[in-house]
């Protein structure tokens, strides 16, 4: 099964890709994602991945098909063949 992870700003820039095509196993979670992503980007990891590396660190997650996707609820699920996420950074402050 393919999925495509696309990358914009910090995540972007910290991985040097504009997407990527990963096959994964059927039955594989958002999960396995994140730990995927871990391990073959591990600048990601205290940036927008947290240091267990299998969990997004707050204001971090999947856009999957064009919807936002809050990591807490979708962990869990997983992806469908053909599937385009885009991992997305929001920015917060003061």
């Amino acid at each position: 099964m393919k999925v495509t992870i696309e990358f914009t700003g910090v995540a972007k820039s910290i991985t040097k890709e504009n997407k990527i095509v990963l096959d994964i196993l059927q039955g594989s979670t958002y999960q396995d994602l994140v730990r995927l992503l871990a391990s073959k980007f591990p600048g990601l990891i205290g940036v927008l991945i947290a240091p267990d590396g299998e969990t997004f660190l707050s204001s971090n997650m999947f856009v999957i098909n064009g919807d936002l996707a809050f990591p807490a609820m979708i962990m869990g699920n997983s992806p469908s063949n053909g599937e385009r996420i885009h991992l997305m950074s929001v920015i917060t402050g003061g």
